[in-house]
């Protein structure tokens, strides 16, 4: 089988060392912090001229200001005149992209002991999050405000960024360990079938259909019946997996988590704007008890980061976006977007 290398997230260092440092007093960043090796630029020391940023300091009134400033262009990205008006759309784009609900009911759904295996490999905390309703508005205008040569947001008062530390805080999933990155193959055919037990339409494709990965869990229609509510889709949904998943440990386990843990990467850690589900990661899940080992939440940063360098008349992000939701939500909370529920709850993303 003949391959090329293809570093994943090997950015993911570069992306780690952007860091905000605040004052002290304010509830969110506002002086930016860039680490070269040894060296710290900081609000006492010039920037240099070969610094992207400019050094700045902002008053707690004008950041607030500035952030109403901010919620007005919110606002704008849902204008009749604007070309993300129709919201509903999006709004049902962005969701079903995830397939949130059909990867929660299938974990409902699973044995005890697969439970306790997803445990020990660090997703139990991510899989138990809730469905969080996506802010379209939100979610497009920090879009437009990512800065490609930085990698960062570009708001009034400087540069921020999701960190590493975000992540863990927000997702619950590790960002140390070995990197998830691998051998790209001409063609995933064999491990597919080998591994999944599922049949690949094309000899080159680093895809599989979603419905046919669905149904072999259980799920073959995940499409809401008339009159039927939310709870009692999701009790149908898991009922349907629970016929077909084994009970007892053995091969069939086996290839029931692959399936479940390929739904789980393809759709919402690295996730894609297509319908089906990549396969790129799939020989990293050939050995389940090293599975836990690497660091899954470093690289949904990594994607979701290479996913907000497209165009901004491209709709949404093919990544994680919730974890850019919570994180205007907890960093900048004078925007007044999102409302917490749960306080104190963790990960960051049950409060809302």
């Amino acid at each position: 089988m003949h391959g090329v290398e293809s570093a994943w997230h090997s950015c993911v260092g570069r992306f780690a060392q952007w860091e905000t440092d605040g004052n002290g007093k304010d509830p969110f960043p506002v002086t930016l912090v860039l680490r070269q090796g040894a060296r710290r630029l900081t609000s006492e020391k010039a920037t240099s001229n070969l610094s992207p940023f400019e050094r700045r300091r902002v008053s707690r009134r004008n950041i607030e200001r500035e952030c109403d400033h901010m919620f007005v262009a919110f606002e704008k990205a849902t204008d009749p005149l604007s070309p993300y008006q129709d919201r509903e759309w999006f709004w049902s784009e962005l969701r079903s992209r995830l397939g949130w609900a059909v990867i929660r009911a299938i974990y409902d759904a699973l044995p005890e002991f697969q439970i306790r295996r997803l445990e020990g490999m660090g997703f139990g905390p991510f899989l138990r999050l809730e469905e969080l309703t996506p802010d379209v508005a939100l979610i497009q205008a920090l879009k437009e405000r990512w800065d490609p040569e930085c990698h960062a947001f570009l708001f009034p008062w400087g540069h921020m960024v999701p960190t590493l530390e975000d992540v863990v805080r927000i997702t619950g999933l590790r960002v140390d360990g070995p990197a998830v990155t691998g051998t790209t193959y001409r063609s995933y055919q064999e491990p597919v079938e080998r591994l999944l037990d599922l049949e690949v339409r094309g000899e080159r494709s680093l895809l599989v259909g979603r419905t046919v990965l669905q149904a072999s869990l259980g799920v073959a229609n995940a499409r809401h019946r008339t009159g039927e509510g939310q709870a009692e889709y999701l009790a149908r949904l898991t009922e349907d997996a629970r016929a077909v998943l084994a009970e007892g440990e053995g091969e069939a386990a086996d290839r029931d988590l692959r399936q479940f843990l390929i739904l789980v990467i393809g759709k919402l850690i690295l996730g894609t704007r297509g319908d089906p589900v990549g396969c790129r990661c799939l020989p990293l899940l050939e050995d389940l008890s090293s599975v836990g080992n690497y660091a899954w939440g470093a690289a949904l940063l990594a994607h979701l980061f290479d996913s907000l360098g497209t165009s901004s008349w491209e709709t949404g992000v093919a990544g994680f976006f919730p974890l850019l939701q919570v994180w205007v939500y907890y960093r900048l909370p004078s925007l007044g977007r999102g409302v917490a529920r749960r306080r104190g709850a963790v990960p960051l993303l049950q409060r809302w």
